[in-house]
């Protein structure tokens, strides 16, 4: 994987060519998910398919990060829910010591 520039650099890429920043942004999101586990790939690539779908529907940049903020918190309920959910740890008997 590439080393990523440092902020200013992808800043002024952004500023500057929008399209090299948004290829460059792809490039590293598709070698982020090459390099998981495979059996998780797919639903990776789900999920940036879900993000992309709301970075697209956003009207500008601030309206970009509620709505990621937003479905972060929507993420992060639903795997609470599921911790929740799972029954509690069965209690070890204590065996008296003979």
């Amino acid at each position: 994987m590439h080393s990523l520039p440092d902020f200013d650099q992808l800043v002024q890429l952004a500023t500057t060519d929008p399209h090299q920043f948004a290829l460059l942004r792809q490039r590293l999101i598709d070698q982020t998910i090459a390099q998981a586990n495979p059996s998780m790939q797919p639903r990776l690539q789900a999920q940036q398919s879900h993000i992309d779908r709301l970075i697209n529907h956003a009207k500008n940049p601030l309206h970009r990060n509620i709505l990621l903020q937003q479905e972060l918190q929507r993420q992060l309920q639903r795997f609470n829910q599921a911790l929740q959910s799972q029954s509690p740890p069965q209690q070890a008997k204590i065996l008296p010591l003979k």
